[in-house]
């Protein structure tokens, strides 16, 4: 596993800028996207465009933001992609995200999941091999997706560059939040390069040593 280049192409969408990650393998064309905030089918174009096909949708976590662009996605696609999700947060994607919290109105989200998530799990893209890490404390079923041999982390909204995820939603807890990233994340090499739902890419080592809310 994990021989051929690996392609990440982040895209910022939605109206609370969420990172949108669209990820492929490079020899065999095959990608996935992680998040697919809003505009699936600008996400579709751009797979299209880079001649890759989408066979998965990743999902960190089912806040509205994070998966408003699946039935986009879903749409311009046949077959369609698997769609994966932690059992915990279904009530969550069932609830809309949670847009009723920040006065918005429920949206289609599209089809259902179709995959579930389980920590430990490994999902294969082409000759890549990424680790299902679960991380609650932002929402309850919160995954992080991890590719050891690629050295990069895709952490959803539980750690930030200089932040970490917020915790006052249905469903969040601070010292769960805080358990995930030093037994979830501090526990990976510094060199990891981790992309967060949010604002710019970071390293491990950055954040150990720099995040105002993680240096002891």
């Amino acid at each position: 596993m994990d021989t051929a280049p690996l392609s990440i192409v982040p895209m910022l969408l939605g109206p609370v800028q969420t990172n949108t990650y669209l990820v492929a393998d490079t020899e065999s064309r095959v990608a996935a996207v992680i998040d697919p905030a809003w505009d699936g089918a600008a996400i579709v174009r751009e797979a299209e465009r880079r001649e890759w096909r989408i066979t998965d949708i990743w999902l960190t976590h089912a806040h509205f933001d994070h998966f408003a662009g699946v039935g986009g996605v879903v749409q311009k696609l046949d077959p369609a992609p698997r769609i994966a999700l932690h059992p915990l947060d279904r009530p969550l994607w069932q609830q809309s995200g949670g847009t009723a919290w920040f006065g918005l109105p429920t949206f289609d989200p599209g089809p259902a999941p179709t995959f579930e998530l389980e920590d430990g799990m490994q999902l294969i893209l082409g000759a890549h091999a990424f680790e299902v890490r679960h991380s609650p404390g932002h929402s309850p079923g919160h995954v992080m997706f991890y590719c050891a041999a690629q050295a990069c982390l895709f952490s959803g909204d539980l750690l930030f560059a200089g932040g970490v995820g917020r915790t006052d939603l249905p469903g969040g807890d601070w010292e769960t939040l805080l358990t995930s990233i030093r037994e979830r994340v501090f526990n990976l090499p510094d060199e990891i390069q981790v992309h967060p739902g949010h604002g710019p890419s970071t390293t491990i080592g950055r954040e150990r040593r720099t995040n105002p809310f993680l240096v002891e």
